[in-house]
């Protein structure tokens, strides 16, 4: 904690004596009467830069390129400036006495918002305020850090929900979120006042007889809904709490096993919704290198899951705690309270607790049957499996010549074709080529709307409750999202802040330089993960690193002369690298949006899951990247991966045998 205000002081510090010197960065920004300028080499001509991410040509005059500036308004814009290694962040506004207002800002201001948030929230406890903080402080920068009147002072603040909390809400991808998760909120409303979940219980209590069982079932479950972290989150999670629940499994431990196989497996299984964000990243990656006809996107990311440590070493980890019935750290302190109190959640009374969830206890006379919860939720399953198919199918159809080809799933499948026309690609690379070009969003809309329909119609007809009593119940499930909504919203709209002010830019550029091959998976394994953690989001992360880190692993390797074979390891090794580094720092951050949903989904204090999860992944993230850094000094291949594997095996049995101590059975739960 002490660590993490320290570093914010001194961060704030140094840009505080930069602002105030009057640094203007690296393009040297002017104005004159015809606007803001900086000087070039060229009389006249073009030059290229890139403003705010979109690469540019300005026209250079008299050695003056201009920026444009028309349309700054009278609060001012951000411009952020980038072009052969130089950098600039400047916000510029109107004078009224005429002219500009120009102040550089700092780059490395743009990390104190997420920083500043997650010190607050673990200092405070409380993560709404902690984020709107931050948010705050993000906007204040981004607005110029005006403080020569109390107008734009304020401005800042009321900026955080006017701009900064309504774009994060202006996002078909953001509100799908939120209405797929009310309405998986509504339906284990529904399906636990039926008696569907207390059914769902005692069904399960054949497999789950004590605490290690019920959580070798929460691990399979979580393992068997892999095509979506989101659906994978929520519904193990709601599924599974009244099972851990009835053992004296704490919440901390739930949500752990429900966050760390939701993600770890949508990311490396073939056919997942981010299948298609990954191979869109890697796609750019690769054609930033003239080979994208030599290697396709599909095939490198199944050649670079050998290198994807962290990810596998996540699951592999997890069994062996369960197995070996041990756990260490806060973890460990939170399930002895379970067991020893039977204190499942880490306040004391229901009056500490979240006030986030409703009792969904059944309804008098409720049948508990366990088909009345299984058969919604299947129909989630199914319903989000065919909608990948649907609207992947639909997506691959239109790029196709309907002129040749008549529209239908067989006729479309057997048009598939893969790179420069190939049409022997076999079963596993069309399917995921489908599953990639699906719309996952609108398949997680329609399980959900479909769930909630087969919930009402079960509970209804079975003459469990009346339609009127359903819809109360519906609309009460609604209402147990909403604080992780807020708080979801929140960190969405944090992220935004750290787009505006780009923090991931800053952070890839502070820690890339001239490396040499064999270090190059390590340096991108801290920066994937730092970032991650300071932007909350292991997709952004992907978004921004693919295309820097492909590139530029094989110029690097090219350079040191390095043989083809060779590059292509290191190659796979980079992109496992930002992939798996990206869902450690997910894992790590309280602003993450899977990590703030396994915390719903178990009922869990957010916080609590984060303290006693960031353990227990910083653990295996540091044998990943031990074991990444050996891989490839080691030459990579397929032998090396298996000799890691091994490897991090026995040293994180190693470290659960003594280190964790262990944690017994309830004994007396299913008598109770």
């Amino acid at each position: 904690m002490r660590l993490f205000f320290t570093l914010v002081v001194c961060l704030l510090v140094v840009s505080i004596k930069s602002f105030a010197a009057g640094d203007t960065g690296d393009f040297q920004l002017m104005f004159d009467q015809n606007g803001v300028y900086f000087e070039v080499a060229a009389d006249s001509g073009t030059v290229e830069l890139s403003i705010n991410g979109e690469e540019t040509q300005l026209e250079a005059v008299n050695k003056r390129a201009y920026l444009p500036v028309e349309d700054v308004g009278f609060a001012g814009k951000l411009f952020y400036l980038s072009s052969e290694g130089h950098h600039n962040l400047v916000h510029v506004a109107p004078l009224k006495s005429g002219g500009y207002r120009l102040k550089h800002i700092p780059l490395i201001l743009s990390i104190i918002p997420p920083l500043l948030a997650i010190a607050l929230a673990l200092l405070l406890k409380e993560v709404i305020v902690s984020l709107f903080i931050g948010i705050w402080s993000g906007a204040f920068i981004a607005g110029g850090m005006r403080m020569d009147s109390i107008y734009y002072f304020l401005s800042s603040f009321l900026n955080v929900v006017k701009e900064y909390v309504v774009n994060a809400l202006n996002d078909s991808g953001h509100i799908s979120v939120i209405v797929f998760s009310m309405l998986i909120g509504g339906m284990v409303a529904l399906i636990s006042k039926n008696g569907g979940m207390v059914g769902v219980v005692n069904a399960l209590s054949k497999y789950a007889k004590d605490a290690k069982s019920s959580q070798l079932v929460t691990w399979f479950l979580g393992v068997a809904i892999f095509f979506d972290d989101y659906a994978n989150t929520l519904i193990v999670g709601n599924t599974m709490r009244p099972v851990t629940d009835k053992f004296r499994i704490s919440r901390e431990k739930l949500s752990y096993i429900v966050d760390a196989t939701a993600a770890p497996v949508a990311a490396v299984a073939f056919i997942t919704t981010w299948i298609g964000a990954e191979l869109g990243y890697i796609d750019d990656g690769l054609q930033k290198l003239n080979l994208h006809g030599e290697l396709t996107p599909y095939g490198v990311f199944v050649s670079s899951l050998k290198y994807s440590y962290y990810t596998i070493f996540t699951l592999i980890f997890m069994l062996m705690l369960i197995y070996m019935k041990r756990d260490f750290g806060p973890m460990l302190r939170a399930e002895k309270r379970a067991r020893s109190t039977g204190q499942v959640s880490p306040a004391r009374t229901s009056e500490e607790d979240e006030p986030n969830m409703e009792d969904l206890s059944p309804v008098k006379n409720a049948p508990m049957k366990w088909y009345h919860a299984a058969i919604p939720v299947f129909t989630v399953i199914i319903v989000t499996i065919f909608g990948l198919l649907d609207t992947g199918f639909d997506n691959l159809y239109s790029d196709m010549d309907s002129t040749q080809v008549a529209y239908g799933w067989g006729n479309i499948w057997s048009n598939i074709t893969g790179v420069g026309g190939m049409t022997d690609i076999g079963f596993f690379k069309k399917l995921g080529m489908i599953i990639g070009a699906s719309d996952s969003y609108s398949a997680l809309l329609w399980a959900s709307t479909s769930g909630v329909v087969v919930a009402l119609v079960i509970t209804v007809a079975s003459k469990t409750m009346k339609l009127f009593d359903s819809m109360h119940w519906l609309a009460n499930g609604f209402k147990t999202m909403v604080p992780a909504l807020i708080i979801l919203t929140l960190a969405w709209s944090l992220a935004k802040t750290t787009d505006a002010l780009h923090t991931a830019d800053f952070i890839s550029q502070a820690l890339t330089g001239n490396v040499s091959p064999y270090v190059l998976p390590s340096l991108i394994f801290l920066t994937a993960a730092l970032i991650s953690f300071s932007t909350g989001s292991s997709w952004s992360t992907m978004a921004i690193l693919y295309p820097i880190a492909i590139p530029t692993a094989y110029t690097i390797c090219i350079n040191a002369g390095m043989d083809q074979e060779s590059t292509l390891e290191v190659l796979y090794s980079v992109i496992a690298t930002v992939l798996s580094a990206s869902v450690l720092g997910d894992h790590c951050s309280p602003i993450s949006d899977t990590t703030i949903l396994s915390s719903l989904a178990s009922d869990c204090n957010h916080l609590d899951h984060v303290k006693t999860q960031m353990p227990y992944a910083l653990t295996v993230g540091g044998i990943a990247f031990v074991c990444k850094g050996l891989s490839t000094m080691l030459g990579g291949s397929t032998l090396v991966s298996w000799l890691m594997f091994i490897l991090a095996i026995v040293s994180m049995y190693l470290i659960i045998r003594y280190v964790g101590k262990p944690v017994e059975d309830y004994k007396e739960s299913t008598n109770t």
